[in-house]
């Protein structure tokens, strides 16, 4: 399916992850349909992937980035709107879950804060005057943590909750502009990350497996490559009447009935 994505401005937050993560698999997504990609982030790995698009024939741009700098997410912004003349889409992919719980400090939580949700104000409010001009879309990159809980994550929890309540008030406020805006709710998928965390476990392999024999469909994770075409679709005009949606891709974990689980 043609997704209609060719010459596309996409700001993506988050994409220079390690290869295979979320935001890579998205940002990598977008080059095959042709998008430009326009990659926001901190880490130097994000030059690097810019290069190797270029080098395929398709243009981007990366503006290394600390988020959580109001000053440096304006800064990126106009560099992006200066270059290309427009902003058709903005995919906010920044995500650590970083165990900022009810013992941490003041300052450690307003800091998870502003990295989980305050950076994805910020990106659309200066990315805002382009896509009312190009009447482009926003998604926001959402978590399971948000709706369930996890334990000992305060600051994931309330930004990743933030998140979902920003998708729908900025539905609701971009309505009459043409703009859509929606989230994408993530649970169990496996990425470098995750990866990472499971091998810090003692009892990593019988933890993994506890976890996948809880997910419905097929009894597997979810793969990044399963949310990148969910991304892509939505932010396309393929999906051009959905707007102020949570839309869940983790195989069932999250709202199915439990009694699926009975074995």
């Amino acid at each position: 399916m043609d997704l209609g994505l060719k010459g596309k401005i996409v700001v993506i937050t988050g994409a220079a992850g390690k290869e295979g993560s979320i935001g890579h698999t998205i940002l990598r997504s977008l080059v095959e349909e042709g998008a430009v990609p326009a990659v926001i982030d901190r880490n130097n790995r994000g030059q690097g992937y810019v290069d190797k698009i270029k080098q395929e024939g398709i243009d981007a741009i990366f503006c290394k980035t600390d988020v959580t700098d109001p000053v440096q997410i304006e800064k990126a912004v106009a560099t992006i709107a200066e270059k290309y003349g427009k902003i058709d889409a903005v995919i906010n992919n920044v995500g650590v879950n970083d165990g900022v719980g009810l013992d941490a400090t003041y300052e450690e939580f307003m800091d998870s804060l502003k990295l989980n949700m305050v950076s994805y104000f910020l990106v659309v409010k200066h990315a805002l005057p382009w896509l009312k001009k190009s009447k482009g879309n926003i998604l926001n990159i959402g978590s399971k943590v948000a709706l369930t809980g996890q334990g000992r994550t305060s600051g994931y929890a309330a930004a990743k909750g933030g998140v979902l309540g920003l998708t729908r008030e900025w539905a609701v406020d971009l309505i009459k502009e043409g703009i859509r805006c929606n989230a994408i709710i993530i649970a169990e998928c496996w990425t470098p990350s995750y990866d990472t965390w499971i091998k810090t476990l003692p009892d990593g392999e019988e933890k993994l497996k506890a976890i996948v024999k809880k997910i419905p469909l097929e009894n597997r994770m979810t793969t990044t490559q399963e949310i990148a075409d969910v991304c892509l679709f939505t932010i396309s005009e393929r999906s051009s009447h959905t707007t102020g949606q949570f839309i869940t891709v983790d195989g069932g974990y999250v709202h199915l009935d439990r009694a699926l689980l009975t074995e």
